[in-house]
């Protein structure tokens, strides 16, 4: 299951993220947002979706939500 299909307000637990850019994986490094790491989706938007990692919110877009793996 991807971040996309998420149900809003459930804790998720990050299972691994699935890209091969390198400079993508850094970026979801840098929030925090890596294997074994709880998500949370706040809320879906039309071009991608809020979520809540550690003590931060952060946009998300669609493309980026697909490559995260629940």
């Amino acid at each position: 299951m991807t971040l996309k299909d998420a149900i809003e307000g459930k804790e998720y637990i990050v299972k691994s993220i699935d890209t091969d850019d390198e400079e993508l994986n850094s970026f979801l490094f840098s929030l925090g947002c890596y294997s074994g790491e709880p998500i949370t989706v706040i809320s879906h938007l039309r071009g991608g979706c809020v979520v809540s990692i550690k003590d931060g919110r952060y946009n998300i877009d669609n493309e980026l939500a697909q490559a995260i793996i629940i």
